[in-house]
């Protein structure tokens, strides 16, 4: 009888898988850093809103985001009841393949409305 030599299937099989595992990978380190920076963005949303009700100006709530090097973008809009509050961060993903479906680089906004009394 004859037997068959299996020697180099498990290497073909990692060389064909490890793509894969590494782009898992490299997704779950994006999506990370996009919910990291979306928690950052809530808490800071927090002292605007805070810092707008005590009738400060707006170029102190700037000059807060501008603590750090990183960069966050304020928009306000004053509507007849309600007042939208967007903060926005751009994050540059690096997974090949999802910058390309998530559209590098990635705007991370959140939002908050509040009642204008």
């Amino acid at each position: 009888m004859m037997q068959k030599r299996r020697n180099g299937q498990a290497l073909v099989e990692f060389v064909l898988l490890l793509p894969l595992f590494i782009f898992m990978i490299f997704t779950v380190i994006d999506f990370g850093k996009i919910l990291y920076t979306k928690n950052n963005l809530e808490s800071k949303m927090d002292e605007v809103i805070t810092l707008y009700e005590t009738k400060k100006e707006s170029e102190n709530i700037k000059d807060l985001l501008k603590l750090g090097k990183e960069k966050i973008e304020l928009e306000i809009k004053n509507e007849q009841e309600y007042i939208n509050f967007f903060l926005k961060k751009k994050l540059e993903i690096l997974t090949p393949g999802l910058n390309l479906i998530l559209k590098n680089p990635y705007e991370v906004v959140s939002k908050r409305v509040v009642y204008n009394e």
